[in-house]
């Protein structure tokens, strides 16, 4: 059984006002015509302290932006740059979101409250600042699937439909229009320290580290690492063994996230913003998520190695207040961090325990070629074989080291797995666009969190001490 999130007094603790001078322009929401609440995380709300809002309070907070108590005065959208593609933007930032609020849970992570087509800002250059309803339901969908298998992600926190019109070339229109609300543990990227080393901003970049070392703690670096005791150093060893973890979670979920950007990887390794992600609907490295993505470069299958050239981009940043030496220790773990992370991540969503990385290497491989030789996706192999139930030949083989975990959900039991293919998605927006039904979307995030109870308690994301 998963624990739920513990509940938590509402601590309000927006640190990022130290910092807000220059890395980030406050903003004003825009004024929506309609606030109709469609969305809110019962589970989450609780765990920061807002369970007791009234439906009318939750819309004032999350539709019409009012301050939280002793929080941000104003919303501030941060500012970064990034490579898109592999090509180099100076002129992106929050153009349709910003940072409402930061408070503290239970276990005193500081979290972040931001949002997702809430209205123009500097940084919107040529677009309207908003997010279609359909895109709101496809966050819901992505981070509770992803949150029941164990992924580190962010929370979709709230979505109200606001009443507006949207033409987009990419769905058919006009479209419904709708403001998200996400809790995350922080919205620091990588393009948030590429922009301070392009402008050469290196005391700025100094405090950023320091801000995130100490509101995002993390493990120290390995005894033997060189320049072990410096923040950039300590930085770095904290972003590859997260961005590791990050990496095989997506392989293990069978998740393509569609856009793995460096304005788009936190410094936490905490998975967010979702564009046009899809689930394998059978295993194929080569299989992508954006249509736009006509080479391949963020395919299922190089997903680690885009990740991993990610964090390579952290570590030039930082080399302007740090020497090289002590970067590339860290950068170079991020091999062995990741196959660690697919180690503990797969037996665990596999329901096996025992063995050593070795045997869970062997296991993949084996695993691997069973799905491909039976044309079967990731949620149909791990729910036919949980426990090492239904298992033959070379993959029985590999199985030997390892013992079930007990397990009696009833979830086990069932027909088929839970899943989310584009048709399923698709199912779930229909009855919304056509009848306004939003019972479907509703029964579907009960079912995956019944799976995410049945998986049990998730590996903890690495990288962190809290």
């Amino acid at each position: 059984m998963r624990a739920e999130p513990q509940p938590a007094p509402y601590s309000p603790d927006p640190q990022i006002l130290e910092l807000a001078d220059w890395l980030a322009v406050p903003v004003r929401a825009a004024d929506f015509p309609m606030h109709e609440l469609r969305f809110r995380n019962r589970r989450w709300d609780r765990a920061i302290g807002l369970g007791e809002l009234s439906d009318e309070q939750w819309i004032a907070h999350f539709g019409r932006f009012e301050p939280l108590p002793d929080n941000l005065p104003q919303p501030l959208a941060q500012r970064y740059h990034g490579h898109q593609f592999r090509v180099y933007n100076p002129e992106i930032g929050d153009g349709r979101g910003f940072t409402f609020a930061q408070m503290r849970d239970a276990n005193g992570r500081l979290l972040d409250l931001g949002t997702k087509g809430s209205g123009l800002t500097p940084f919107s250059r040529t677009a309207d600042g908003r997010l279609t309803l359909k895109g709101a339901v496809r966050e819901i969908l992505a981070t509770e699937m992803l949150e029941a298998l164990g992924t580190y992600t962010s929370k979709t926190f709230s979505v109200i439909e606001t009443g507006e019109e949207l033409e987009r070339g990419d769905e058919p229109s006009p479209t419904r229009s709708a403001v998200l609300v996400r809790l995350s543990h922080s919205h620091i990227r990588i393009g948030t320290f590429q922009r301070l080393a392009v402008l050469e901003e290196d005391e700025h970049m100094r405090a950023l580290v320091d801000y995130c070392l100490a509101n995002y703690p993390g493990s120290p670096p390995p005894e033997d690492a060189p320049g072990r005791d410096e923040p950039a150093a300590q930085l770095m060893h904290q972003a590859a063994e997260r961005l590791g973890d990050l990496a095989a979670s997506y392989m293990v979920a069978g998740f393509v996230h569609g856009v793995l950007n460096s304005d788009n990887m936190n410094i936490t390794g905490e998975s967010f913003d979702y564009g046009p992600w899809r689930w394998l609907p059978l295993w194929d490295p080569a299989f992508t998520a954006a249509y736009f993505d006509h080479g391949g470069l963020y395919a299922f299958g190089r997903q680690p190695e885009a990740i991993h050239w990610n964090l390579a981009q952290l570590a030039i940043a930082l080399r302007r207040i740090s020497e090289p030496e002590p970067l590339l220790a860290a950068y170079n773990r991020f091999g062995e961090c990741y196959t660690a992370a697919m180690a503990r991540r797969f037996c665990w969503r596999l329901g096996l325990t025992g063995g050593d990385r070795d045997d869970a290497i062997r296991l993949i491989e084996a695993a691997e070629r069973a799905m491909r030789e039976g044309r079967l996706g990731p949620d149909a192999f791990f729910f036919a074989h949980r426990g090492g139930r239904g298992t033959e030949g070379e993959l029985a083989d590999a199985l030997a080291p390892f013992e079930p975990i007990v397990d009696e959900h009833p979830y086990w039991s069932d027909a088929a797995p839970q899943t989310i293919l584009i048709d399923e998605v698709e199912a779930n927006w229909a009855a919304i666009a056509e009848r306004d039904d939003w019972q479907p979307l509703h029964d579907k995030v009960t079912a995956l969190r019944r799976m995410g109870d049945a998986m049990g308690e998730p590996p903890a994301p690495a990288g962190h001490s809290n």
